[in-house]
């Protein structure tokens, strides 16, 4: 059973779907062993699961079989029950726990994820709204009463938790909202950023967009991204 936080985005918000999503994530979960293990061996080969992996995705799965590094970076054990196992872990996007699980049976004589439950995606975490509330809030909807809706929202500008970010002169945020890359001119003040880097635009806590640094002359970043939300003014 695998259950726990899911971030849904909506509207223009799914364009930002690349930069919500593929960030780190954790779990709680149940492993079952297969046979008798002493916790001083389970930690032995838990330990040799942090930091890079190869993992080739399960059968069942939605990307291409072939092997991939991943990030385990951390996987601890918080309870033991016999031959069940509490664990929570913290890893990179993209990770499949259940295979780590059957990946550590393979030398402890066998083990399988019995629940899975994940508690935090990059900067969503539990407690979060449950189906049940959301169901709720779109019953109300459909009778024209949106309030609750609202309330379950998360602006886009949480993305500004996330990513650095620039501050815009006021001047220039009519060029930003029409897709200019950002010149230094731009900025509020100079700043030095790598070549390749992800950052945001922002007119004080006004989001305006997500940009790709590239460094060239005069350009700091190139847009990705465009949240043009209000209006500037004419």
């Amino acid at each position: 059973m695998v259950s726990g936080v899911l971030p849904i985005l909506l509207g223009r918000a799914c364009r930002l779907s690349d930069y919500f999503m593929h960030r780190d994530k954790t779990y709680t979960g149940i492993m079952r062993l297969h046979s008798d293990v002493s916790d001083e061996k389970l930690k032995e080969i838990i330990s040799k699961f942090i930091g890079k992996i190869q993992q080739l995705p399960p059968v069942r799965s939605r990307v291409k079989r072939e092997v991939r590094e991943r990030e385990v970076i951390s996987f601890d054990i918080l309870e033991r029950e016999g031959k069940d196992v509490l664990f929570e872990t913290k890893v990179q996007a993209g990770t499949y726990i259940r295979k780590i699980c059957d990946d550590m049976g393979k030398e402890i004589g066998g083990a399988h994820m019995l629940e899975l439950r994940r508690t935090e995606a990059g900067i969503f975490a539990e407690p979060a709204h449950s189906l049940y509330d959301l169901d709720s809030a779109l019953e109300l909807l459909n009778k024209g009463d949106e309030s609750l809706f609202r309330e379950m929202l998360i602006p886009g500008e949480i993305i500004l938790n996330i990513f650095p970010s620039v501050n815009i002169r006021p001047e220039y945020l009519k060029k930003c909202y029409t897709g200019s890359p950002l010149f230094h001119e731009f900025l509020e003040s100079e700043i030095k950023l790598p070549t390749g880097d992800k950052i945001c635009a922002r007119l004080n806590n006004t989001f305006i967009g997500c940009y790709k640094v590239v460094n060239e002359g005069q350009i700091l970043a190139i847009p990705e991204f465009v949240f043009n939300s209000l209006k500037p003014e004419q």
